[in-house]
């Protein structure tokens, strides 16, 4: 009777046992809904709510890192399902879009420490999973899962959404339980090599850079494959696996030029904050609507800017583009609130920019020589410049095929400016030095006028080191290929300074070719072959290879972010045969092809801060300096800053990676880190696979040394050569992309022009109205950082590891980039340095780091290094 009573109160003897050996834990769950994120697909929400209300629900499993299953091949063990709660009335944003949902687990006794879990999406659409946390764990309190992913539904994939708790294992070291849930996660981020890929696979592959030319469309749109030969070298990019054009099976077919949806993992995809959202229909609204409305515009009118206020018109009071069917056509096809954002004003028919820091607070500083060599040092692209060890400066091409191509300066051309000193003096105290564009552009500069609108030459300018820390401009040769043939060599004029009369109209002219060829190499080579393209085989390698739950993996991460979206919409839009860039900057359609010839002396070393500027001569080892090293130029704000940012980079990666291989041993035994650099020499940068100079991945030296060149290039370097393109080139006369005629030649109309009017003539030289304002609405939208900016010393979520070693660490990197930001405001404000400011009065702040900031303003600040290559 008793046990009757029992019965009744408590249940059967089993329900008492389950009762004593199951915890419940209770979790949070954060997310959003397509539906915030996409606000045309109304039909989402209705059908995923009725998938709930069906039963087809999203369910959590916890997966054991202490017990396995020895007939599930000795994978952790398998909580029970359980399911997101309140999904049809939960609507409350913690930020915008995202929401929180309770789930609670049951779990049996014995099952520990959740290393991870199985995510099941049974509703219609997908969802982007940000976190996970778990209360009360037994025996190990608060867990968290960072996951930051789409997750689509089931019936998407043929295998299991794992994801991981905020753990970190060297492949060694990882619980038995989660090895093969490690394994299988990274075969299904490498695929099977297969295939077209679709918008939910989450594959990262490898491809050559063959997407770029549409031989369908004709022989002129035809491009070469850039990658996988000698001829034309070049870093792997990601597979989409489309089918091959009809006309060349090596070429990849192309999209439509009005989709935007290449594939690139979904994971990989802007953010839904992120303001290249914007950008990307930006891009496409100029590249589309705009372009071809504007070209009818300039058609229609004189396709010239008469003169410098032209010019200034666009920013001080804007272009009125005139009612008829060109604007009515923009109308049309872009929704108003687009139009107010590209045309920059409530006015849809006024086409106004924001007005460029270089012409802020005078409108003529630009011109001087001083601010011209500053740029060098300060300006958008100061990774040129070089010591000048020999004179004249001889040419390293090969001289049976172009002749002689060494330099017709001769010491009579700058003897009388180097302040008393004899050019032997003045190269033997390191008082020289160049900006050299000759060797790159002379093999291009005969196609380059004979088979496009360009009127190229060649350039040399050298400079003089004066005593202020300033640079005084020396000479400009320009150089052209002799007519009866490349072999007898180079056909050069010397220009030097002048001022009066004609003779400083020619010399502005001088200067302007030589920025229009350092216009063009940086847009090429500095900014997308040594930031862009040079860092997707690194994302690439390192999805395919390293865990998530590697420490490798977790230290890089956040330096990835977006590079893979905004390059595949590089290739669709901007380098593709005949799109903005070849549009814009003056190699046009032989632009892709000349960044695989100058690849060919790509060395991933020389891509360290220190190893460059020791390179280029501007700097000399000297333990007594700052890192090691002693800066020629003093006064060279790219170096200085960079410097700073170098060495806090290199600390923080230094303690972190200790941290984890306190021994050599661990890094040459650690098979995924040995995996990954292999494929990144072999695969990722296949071209360069059997150069000497790759780090051997054996020593803790090699591991943060190649860490701090990836990061660098990623952050810094991209910064500093990005984000000032709209302070500088925004005014396109002071940095512009094209030349269209030739130097005028005495007794010539175009020299009479040029005596009369020299305004009119230079700007008839250089980039015209057309490429001006398609050029101008590019850079102001590449220059611009994005609301939801993750600035470098900042993390999206400060839980992404549990180790607190790494986290102390990374505090402490912070507090050094913040040190630098005001060392940086402090030297700015400094008179003595006056390469910081300069005759235009911009001070150098494109290597700020901006870690204090968490406004989430974004805009054109002309300051802030990301963490990534997201622009």
């Amino acid at each position: 009777m008793l046990g009757n009573i029992l019965h009744i109160l408590f249940g059967s003897n089993e329900k008492l046992q389950s009762k004593a050996t199951s915890t419940k834990i209770e979790g949070s769950v954060v997310l959003m809904k397509k539906t915030v994120l996409e606000f045309n697909d109304f039909n989402a929400s209705f059908l995923d709510r009725l998938k709930e209300f069906l039963g087809k629900r999203v369910s959590l499993q916890l997966i054991s890192a202490i017990d396995s299953e020895p007939e599930n091949k000795l994978r952790g063990k398998l909580g029970k399902p359980a399911y997101l709660e309140d999904w049809i009335t939960t609507f409350t944003s913690l930020t915008a879009g995202e929401a929180a949902f309770k789930v609670t687990f049951d779990l049996d006794e014995g099952f520990g420490m959740p290393g991870a879990f199985i995510i099941k999406n049974l509703h219609h659409s997908e969802f982007y999973l940000k976190a996970v946390t778990l209360e009360d764990v037994p025996d190990h309190g608060r867990m968290h899962f960072v996951c930051n992913s789409w997750v689509y539904p089931t019936d998407k994939y043929k295998y299991d959404r794992v994801f991981f708790a905020n753990k970190t294992y060297l492949p060694s070291k990882t619980p038995q339980p989660l090895v093969q849930y490690r394994e299988q996660e990274l075969l299904n981020l490498r695929g099977d090599g297969t295939g077209e890929l679709k918008e939910w696979d989450r594959v990262y592959d490898y491809a050559y850079y063959n997407d770029l030319g549409d031989p369908d469309k004709g022989p002129k749109y035809a491009r070469p494959v850039l990658g996988g030969s000698i001829e034309y070298p070049y870093p792997r990019r990601g597979r989409t696996g489309r089918e091959p054009t009809k006309t060349d099976p090596n070429t990849e077919s192309r999209l439509p030029l009005l989709s935007l949806d290449i594939y690139v993992p979904r994971d990989e995809r802007f953010g839904h904050l992120k303001m290249s959202d914007f950008l990307a229909y930006a891009l496409k609204a100029i590249v589309q609507f705009i372009y071809p409305e504007l070209k009818d515009l300039c058609d229609s009118t004189p396709n010239e800017f008469d003169s410098f206020q032209d010019v200034l018109n666009l920013y001080e009071g804007g272009i009125v583009l005139p009612e008829g069917p060109s604007l009515d056509n923009i109308r049309e096809k872009i929704p108003l609130e687009l139009l107010k954002q590209v045309f920059a004003t409530d006015n849809a028919q006024l086409l106004k920019y924001p007005t460029p820091q270089v012409i802020k607070d005078d409108k003529s500083a630009w011109r001087t020589d001083e601010e011209f060599a500053r740029e060098m040092l300060a300006g958008v692209n100061p990774v040129i410049i070089r010591r000048l060890k020999e004179f004249p400066p001889k040419s390293k091409l090969d001289s049976s095929v172009y002749g002689n191509q060494n330099s017709s300066i001769t010491k009579e051309h700058i003897e009388s400016s180097l302040n008393g000193l004899t050019v032997d003096e003045a190269i033997e105290n390191n008082k020289v030095f160049i900006l050299d564009h000759h060797d790159a552009l002379m093999p291009y500069v005969r196609r380059i006028n004979t088979n496009t609108s360009t009127k190229l030459y060649a350039s040399r300018t050298l400079l003089f080191l004066k005593d202020d820390g300033t640079l005084k401009v020396l000479a400009i040769e320009l150089s052209l290929p002799h007519p009866d043939g490349d072999q007898y060599g180079a056909v050069s004029k010397v220009f030097t300074p002048a001022e009066q009369e004609v003779e400083g109209a020619v010399w502005q002219l001088a200067k302007a070719y030589a920025a229009v060829n350092d216009s063009g190499y940086h847009q090429l080579i500095s900014h997308w072959l040594n930031t862009h393209a040079a860092i997707e085989p690194f994302v690439i390698a390192t999805n395919r290879q390293l865990s998530v739950l590697h420490p490798i993996h977790k230290l890089l991460h956040p330096h990835f972010r977006d590079t893979m979206n905004i390059n595949a919409l590089a290739r669709q839009i901007l380098i593709n045969a005949g799109g903005v860039l070849e549009k814009t900057v003056f190699p046009g359609k032989y632009s892709m092809e000349m960044s695989s010839i100058i690849y060919k002396d790509w060395v991933f070393t020389e891509q360290a801060l220190p190893a460059d500027l020791i390179r280029r001569g501007v700097a000399v080892s000297d333990p007594k300096y700052p890192h090691g090293l002693r800066l020629l130029i003093e006064d060279y704000p790219y170096a200085v800053d960079g410097l700073e940012i170098w060495a806090a980079i290199e600390t923080w990666v230094h303690d972190y990676c200790f941290f984890y291989y306190p021994t050599d041993n661990l890094i040459h035994e650690d098979t995924e880190l040995q995996s990954w650099w292999a494929e990144l020499r072999e695969v990722g940068h296949g071209d360069k696979k059997d150069e000497p100079w790759w780090p051997k991945m054996r020593t803790l030296d090699d591991l943060t040394k190649s860490c701090t060149i990836i990061i660098w290039v990623a952050s810094a370097l991209h910064a500093a050569v990005n984000f000032g393109q709209y302070p500088y080139a925004g005014y396109l006369p002071n940095r512009p992309t094209i030349s269209r005629r030739f130097m005028p030649e005495p007794g010539t109309a175009e020299y009479d022009e040029l005596r009369s009017n020299p305004d009119k003539a230079f700007l008839k030289t250089i980039t015209s109205q057309l490429q001006t304002l398609l050029g101008v609405s590019l850079i102001e939208i590449l220059s611009k950082h994005s609301t939801d900016e993750v600035y470098l010393g900042q993390r999206d979520t400060p839980e992404w590891t549990a180790d607190r070693a790494p986290l102390k660490a990374f505090e402490k990197f912070g507090k050094k980039l913040e040190e630098i930001e005001g060392r940086i405001m402090e030297m700015n404000g400094d008179g003595r340095w006056k390469n910081r400011v300069g005759p235009v009065k911009v001070p150098y702040t494109l290597l700020y780091p901006n870690t204090s900031d968490f406004s989430r303003t974004g805009g054109l600040t002309g300051k802030g290094i990301p963490n990534s290559v997201s622009i």
